[in-house]
């Protein structure tokens, strides 16, 4: 595991690197690895530029989303590579792409459930899917099934007008049995996405979703859900608001998402909102930055050195330096807030959005999975003296989501192919160490 963001600590992190004249003297126990699960619709993004004429004779309307069968799908792909329109493919998949940053930035094992072909070609989508997940991901526990996964076309107009063509395929047909009971209860989180709680009928990723949850609540593992798009909660907020308080432990949204949940517009308003419902809140906000808000024990709480920020809620910030905690684990819990600006003000040039938030998320999956890590490892640790649901602080979360949210901005695919740099030669140490 490696240590999440970069700045020193004095908590002794990682574990493994003991005192060399110590450890003459002791024999050293093997680190306890730490891991954590998710669930996905298993799919391939295909991006390709497309004259108007095309998306005419497939029915495809422009600049919006519409499901085609496999049929259409195989008719598309085949006249696009044909043509050699296609300019990228991609593994996709919200929980696909979080888990694999996750593995990226922590170099530690993380595992996925989902669908896989199980006759697997060379060149084709499942091919390209595994081509381009890490290593570090555990896919042994992938159900197979007869056909092919999900695929996303992304067409671009000359205009740059994007219009969507998906296939589910099979990607919907994972069943409760091949969610194992004991990976989920022995990892630090469950991750999920709101798409899996909308499986149509007769298939079986939604019984999946809930069984895994099932087994995650019963063991007291962390469950994170992140909403997706704004257009499947705004169908019936009250439907997701019941389900989040009653099964989700951290979640992840955007502005928009945030919106369409709680009523809000200003993402701290909606983010205060959610606590009502959840324990901690990652909420990405575009060129704004983004926010962390949960609770601490007021007893506990620390104040910031950071300039106090205004807002909707004054002065929000002002215990951002606090640990997140469960709502539970506080005798007299305090809602704490935090918000970083984009790193470096953004990129120059953003090459791709697809994925920004799945990135932040990945780095709060590290932080808290480090947390358990640590834990585990160190159970003396003055750090743990006091029980906490991340390893660092609101703030320190913030400003490593922000760094990975960047990193992703900056590239054209939603997946990194490696993790945050050694040293940020672009940046002054203070990011890491103020």
């Amino acid at each position: 595991m490696k240590f999440p963001g970069q700045r020193k600590s004095k908590h002794y992190f990682p574990v493994n690197n003991r005192d060399p004249l110590l450890a003459q003297l002791t024999q050293q126990e093997q680190s306890v690895s730490t891991y954590i699960c998710g669930i996905d619709q298993t799919l391939v993004d295909i991006e390709a530029k497309v004259e108007d004429e095309l998306l005419s004779r497939y029915g495809l309307p422009k600049g919006n989303s519409t499901l085609i069968d496999d049929q259409q799908a195989h008719e598309l792909y085949h006249e696009l590579k044909s043509n050699e329109m296609i300019s990228d493919e991609f593994a996709g998949g919200t929980i696909g792409n979080t888990v694999h940053n996750y593995s990226i930035l922590a170099d530690d094992r993380s595992v996925l459930f989902g669908v896989m072909s199980q006759n697997i070609m060379v060149g084709s989508y499942a091919y390209r899917y595994l081509c381009n997940t890490s290593s570090k991901v555990d896919l042994n526990y992938l159900q197979p099934v007869d056909g092919p996964i999900g695929r996303c076309f992304t067409l671009i107009s000359e205009d740059g007008e994007r219009t969507f063509a998906i296939s589910k395929g099979s990607m919907d047909k994972l069943t409760p049995e091949y969610i194992d009971q004991e990976v989920v209860q022995k990892s630090s989180a469950l991750v999920i996405t709101a798409y899996l709680m909308r499986a149509s009928e007769g298939d079986g990723m939604t019984s999946a979703a809930m069984k895994a949850i099932e087994y995650a609540k019963a063991a007291d593992v962390p469950v994170v859900l992140t909403l997706g798009t704004r257009f499947l909660i705004q169908e019936d907020p009250k439907w997701w608001q019941d389900f989040i308080r009653e099964n989700v432990t951290i979640l992840a949204m955007n502005e928009d998402e945030g919106e369409a949940l709680t009523g809000f517009s200003d993402p701290l308003l909606a983010s205060d909102a959610a606590l009502e419902w959840a324990d901690m809140v990652l909420c990405t906000a575009g060129p704004l930055g983004l926010y962390t808000a949960g609770y601490a024990e007021d007893t506990e709480k620390r104040a910031t050195s950071h300039i106090l920020l205004p807002g909707a809620i004054p002065e929000f910030n002002r215990y951002e330096f606090s640990r997140p905690k469960l709502k539970a684990d506080c005798e007299t819990p305090i809602k704490v807030f935090a918000h970083i600006s984009p790193y470096m003000g953004g990129p120059e040039l953003i090459r791709n959005t697809n994925g920004a938030g799945d990135g932040a998320l990945a780095a709060l999956l590290h932080d808290l999975s480090a947390n358990t890590f640590h834990k585990t490892n160190v159970p003396g640790s003055s750090k743990h003296q006091r029980d906490g649901l991340c390893y660092s602080s609101f703030s320190q979360v913030c400003k490593y989501a922000n760094r990975v949210a960047y990193e992703v901005l900056a590239q054209h695919s939603p997946r990194l192919s490696r993790g945050l740099p050694e040293r940020e030669d672009s940046l002054e140490e203070s990011y890491w160490e103020r």
